[in-house]
């Protein structure tokens, strides 16, 4: 027969409970489960509890600085049987990331074998690493056995662990945290220990300093990495006001020159988080896809230094617009959050702008300060309660031997002679005969005196929040001190610079290969390129009734400057300018100049000249080339003119003194400092006229003499001391000149 199953229990009493209420109460507490103890750093040791674990797990193992190493295997077997029952892999990965000195900006682990690489390369298994703690650690578990935090029991109740660290080091803002959490995350860059010690200092003189005025010491992020930050210092300054924002990060190259005239872009530090065996395969399919037409080459030449050559397609190529286009479509470039989302106070998830982030550091150094004050004070105050009873001992010495070989229970007798305390007692029975000689009696009366001062300092220290903001002042500056900027480790090492800024033309221009030319304009206004740089221009066709009005070399890449007689300079790209062996076209056809204006000259752009400008009436002044360069067809007012009056005279500034002839063939000399430089306006009188206008001016140095070219071409020239009779200043009507051209032409121009 079958074996008789019994009748089923009755069941428990069964709830009925909505399935959205349960599955809104579960994944509530599995949201605050990983925002509490997984996701979000403490603010005020900048930890998350695995990092915690790990570090008070090497404490235990007497991992420090200096000292020997042991077996990863070992440290993350008990940091998981002791504090955190979770994969070994996840322990053993969070310590490799704190070891690795191109992740962490101040390392807390000091590795020995492979911790992995930039290039992406994984770690060896933890059987075969071994590791310790760093300075940086140890500075942040400083004072941990001296009661300095609080402590609760670990997961199954058999030992306790830290809820913070003492955290003596800013390792929240240092180091950086990178977390997603449910429905939050937390993005902090790492920065510069000195720096953010100064700020802290400020700080504390100052406690309502707001982030901005921080921002005179915390410049940005400092990335293990190095690299540049582009961001302006409005970005920045909103990001750290706020708590959000992000920084722009480029990698940090050069231009190597080789022979011949070849170059190379060495690329020297990438930005943080890029991996660069990665970054190089990208940069190799994107040239495969030709999508950088001005990339030629890509290798990896690094070894403990990172170094990626960029061969350019050719070398006409301009560094900076290949860079561009790196920038552009690599990790070259990268784009690095910044999301102070922190565990205030261990409990509360909230975004904080930098002062508060300090403040809370600083806040958690006064508490650890307070608590191992009051740790010391007990330890004070308990050996002078020892120091106490055996000093009554020694002045009663006979009396003491006696009880305790008469007395049965020496303890209760001795209490009762001299009034003492247990421990007082103890300490008197658990001395050794050789203490008994008299040496020992001055020593602990000098002891008791000490300890009585550093009593007297301690409480005066807990009595004074003033003392103990300086006590704090005191370990920020030896942080400081430790970590300068002086230091190979605090040195800086991202840099911050403006982004260059490259419009759509200067992108389209990167595209075309720089090579010679020859710009001819015509006295009509025709104009057009030749290859090369051409002498000989006598076998040049025009149009009928045109002719040859002047021609200079530029190159394909260079940037005309066209100046009108209303005033106005217009840019032009000599790339889109007509080649071949037609006529070329209109400089009209170019820009969007009014129908009763002319071009009074057209020239290269070089940059960083100064020219002097002219009206017909006599007025003008100095300007720099860089105020005359204008980004649209309309071009730029430079010299204000109203009809009839207009532009007509520019010419290079290259000498001392100044030169104005008139339509009168009258001509002035005067020194140039009389003459104003400005970015734009009416300008000042050059010469004074009646009936005449302006024709032409020139700037010449007063040593060389006055040169010009005649109606034939040919240099002329006259010394300042045959010039000695049109000597004068500024606005004066000035003399007939005698030997000049009747054209009343310098034909000087733009040099």
């Amino acid at each position: 027969m079958g074996k008789r199953v019994p009748p089923p229990e009755e069941p428990a009493e069964i709830h009925e409970v909505m399935l959205r209420d349960a599955l809104e109460e579960r994944y509530l507490a599995y949201a605050l489960s990983t925002i509490m103890h997984r996701a979000l750093p403490d603010a005020r040791d900048g930890l998350k509890p695995v990092h915690r674990r790990i570090l008070y797990g090497m404490r235990l193992l007497r991992l420090d600085p200096g000292g020997g190493y042991k077996k990863s295997a070992k440290i993350v077997g008990d940091v998981m049987g002791s504090f955190h029952p979770h994969g070994d892999q996840a322990i053993y990965d969070a310590m490799v990331r704190l070891a690795q000195d191109f992740s962490s900006r101040y390392p807390l682990v000091d590795g020995q074998g492979n911790f992995g690489n930039i290039d992406g390369d994984n770690p060896a298994a933890y059987r075969y690493t071994e590791a310790r703690m760093t300075d940086v650690a140890r500075l942040l578990l400083e004072g941990i056995d001296e009661d300095g935090v609080e402590f609760r029991p670990n997961y199954d109740g058999q030992s306790k662990e830290p809820v913070v660290l003492p955290g003596g080091f800013p390792n929240l803002l240092a180091n950086g945290a990178q977390g997603i959490a449910v429905g939050m995350a937390t993005s902090i860059p790492p920065h510069n220990v000195a720096e953010l010690c100064d700020a802290a200092l400020h700080l504390i003189d100052k406690p309502e300093a707001k982030s901005k005025s921080l921002l005179r010491w915390v410049k940005g992020p400092d990335f293990p990495t190095g690299g540049i930050v582009v961001d302006s210092k409005e970005a920045i300054t909103e990001a750290y006001t706020t708590g959000r924002g992000s920084f722009r990060v480029r990698a940090k190259w050069e231009q190597e020159e080789g022979a011949r005239g070849t170059w190379v872009v060495v690329i020297t530090e990438i930005p943080w988080l890029v991996q660069k065996s990665r970054l190089v395969e990208k940069i190799a399919e994107l040239l495969n896809e030709k999508k950088l037409p001005l990339v030629g080459d890509v290798r990896d030449e690094s070894a403990d230094d990172i170094r990626l050559v960029i061969e350019p397609k050719s070398r006409a190529v301009d560094p900076a617009l290949l860079m561009e286009s790196l920038f552009k479509l690599t990790e070259l470039e990268s784009r690095i959050s910044l999301n102070l989302n922190v565990l205030v106070k261990g409990k509360i998830p909230k975004v904080i702008g930098l002062a508060e982030c300090l403040r809370e550091w600083l806040d958690h150094l006064r508490d650890v300060l307070i608590r191992r004050t009051n740790f010391r004070k007990a330890q004070i105050e308990h050996r002078l309660e020892i120091l106490g009873g055996l000093l009554i001992a020694y002045l009663n010495i006979d009396k003491v031997i006696k009880i305790i070989r008469t007395e049965d229970e020496p303890k209760p007798a001795l209490i009762k002679a001299f009034k003492l305390t247990e421990v007082q007692a103890d300490a008197i029975l658990n001395m050794r005969l050789r203490s008994l000689r008299k040496l020992e009696e001055m020593e602990i009366k000098t002891e008791d005196k000490d300890l009585r001062k550093e009593l007297k300092g301690i409480e005066g220290l807990l009595g004074s929040e003033t003392q103990q903001w300086a006590k704090v002042g005191e370990q920020v500056g030896k942080v400081r001190e430790i970590f300068g900027p002086k230091t190979p480790l605090g040195k800086r090492r991202t840099q911050f610079a403006d982004a260059p800024e490259h419009d759509l033309a200067a992108i389209e221009e990167a595209f075309v290969e720089r090579e010679p030319v020859t710009v001819v304009v015509s006295e009509k206004g025709w104009v057009r390129t030749m290859k090369g740089h051409v002498e000989d221009l006598s076998g040049l066709s025009f149009k009928t009734d045109d002719k040859l009005e002047h021609a200079f070399f530029a190159e394909s890449t260079s940037k005309l400057l066209a100046f009108a007689t209303n005033g106005k300079f217009y840019s032009l790209d000599v790339a889109k300018l007509p080649g071949g062996r037609g006529h070329g076209e209109p400089i009209r056809m170019f820009i969007d100049m009014e129908q009763e204006a002319a071009i009074v000259s057209l020239f290269a752009n070089k940059g960083g000249r100064k020219f002097l400008i002219a009206s017909a009436e006599g007025q003008g002044f100095v300007v720099n080339e860089d105020d005359c360069v204008g980004t649209t067809r309309k071009g730029k007012q430079v010299l204000n003119v109203e009809l009839p009056n207009e532009a007509c005279a520019i010419t290079t500034v290259a000498g001392d003194t100044v030169a104005v002839i008139g339509t009168n063939h009258k001509m002035v000399l005067f020194p140039l400092d009389q003459v104003p430089e400005m970015a734009r306006g009416r300008g000042v009188r050059l010469q004074k006229y009646s009936s005449a206008k302006l024709s032409d001016v020139a700037v010449f140095d007063s040593k060389a003499g006055l040169s010009w070219k005649d109606s034939a071409g040919r240099e002329q020239s006259m010394t300042m001391k045959e010039l000695a009779d049109w000597r004068g200043s500024r606005a004066d009507a000035g003399r007939l000149a005698h030997g000049l051209p009747k054209s009343n032409k310098f034909n000087r121009g733009v040099e």
